[in-house]
């Protein structure tokens, strides 16, 4: 997925994140490379850093369903989603996933979407109107392959799985926070968190289906956006592991107090949704409970085409 990126290569971690950082850390907007938000005058020269809404990316003037004049949004935008998502969100075991995600930073799920939804969501990566902006990461260093911002008028399985996922991980976020001695600053809804958001200065949609080929790769990143942002975030497979495409692994790497960083890798089954986290997670310590950084990528996709279904629950700059 898109962001803060950590490096060209799948190997570099930044510098540790403090356990005294807040929501608020000044050193996100103080030249430091690791927390730069995107469209930040502060933004690193190194391309490899470049923040992915900057001037070098192609975008649409209007974060609206764009397009030609009397363009049409395909029947698929609005069709997909009949099946109650929210139903497939409230019948995962809860308690272990906040269990996994204590333990390791991440978590799988069980089945969100159907066969059906998955390939009618990939086919959507063509309709230019309903995006809002394309990211070719290549161009930018900071892996290879592309991705594609939704505009605010999300297709109705997008919209329906962020409204169900949010209210199921908020009770973890605000948890993470008070073991950490952070504000936990997100409401009961996610409309009332996106309005605080678009209050804040962060007004454009993060949402984006990522499409890669082979040889092609995502570098070690975060997706942070500005100083308004929530802890969890959601990537669905969209394809068949195996038998669409090959390779293409998601990367977690989380650098360890004092020690070497440790890394994971994950298939994901089509349909499944992968929780983790977007920047750190409460780590136990002898003197309580400290930030562990963790950055995510994906490995080289070896043969196929995979597709991605990323679920950010903040707004970009």
């Amino acid at each position: 997925m898109s962001v803060e990126t950590a490096g060209a290569t799948a190997g570099v971690v930044a510098p540790a994140v403090s356990a005294a950082s807040t929501l608020g850390d000044p050193a996100r907007t103080a030249g430091n490379p690791a927390h730069t938000p995107r469209n930040s005058t502060n933004a690193p020269s190194d391309p490899a850093h470049a923040p992915r809404n900057s001037a070098n990316v192609p975008s649409c003037p209007a974060d609206a369903a764009a397009g030609p004049a009397g363009a049409t949004r395909p029947t698929e935008a609005t069709a997909i989603g009949h099946r109650a998502v929210g139903d497939a969100v409230a019948q995962q075991d809860w308690a272990a996933l906040a269990h996994e995600l204590d333990e390791h930073g991440s978590a799988l799920t069980g089945q969100l979407l159907s066969p059906d939804e998955c390939r009618s969501l990939t086919e959507l990566y063509g309709h230019d109107e309903l995006f809002r902006t394309t990211v070719n990461m290549a161009r930018l260093r900071f892996g290879s392959g592309e991705y594609r911002y939704f505009t605010h008028d999300l297709p109705d399985v997008v919209r329906d799985l962020r409204e169900a996922l949010y209210p199921r991980l908020l009770p973890i976020a605000r948890d993470w926070a008070a073991r950490l001695g952070r504000p936990a600053p997100w409401p009961e809804t996610l409309d009332e968190w996106i309005t605080m958001c678009h209050a804040a200065g962060q007004s454009r949609s993060a949402q984006i289906l990522l499409r890669y080929g082979p040889g092609d790769w995502n570098a070690l990143h975060r997706d942070l956006f500005g100083d308004m942002y929530f802890p969890l975030q959601v990537v669905i497979g969209l394809d068949v592991p195996g038998v669409d495409y090959t390779g293409g692994e998601f990367l977690m790497i989380e650098q360890r107090p004092r020690a070497q960083s440790r890394g994971s890798t994950m298939t994901l089954p089509q349909g499944h949704g992968l929780i983790f986290t977007t920047r750190d997670r409460p780590v136990a310590s002898s003197r309580g409970w400290s930030a562990g950084p963790m950055r995510h990528g994906v490995s080289t996709v070896r043969s196929g085409r995979r597709h991605t279904l990323g679920l950010v629950f903040h707004d970009a700059t």
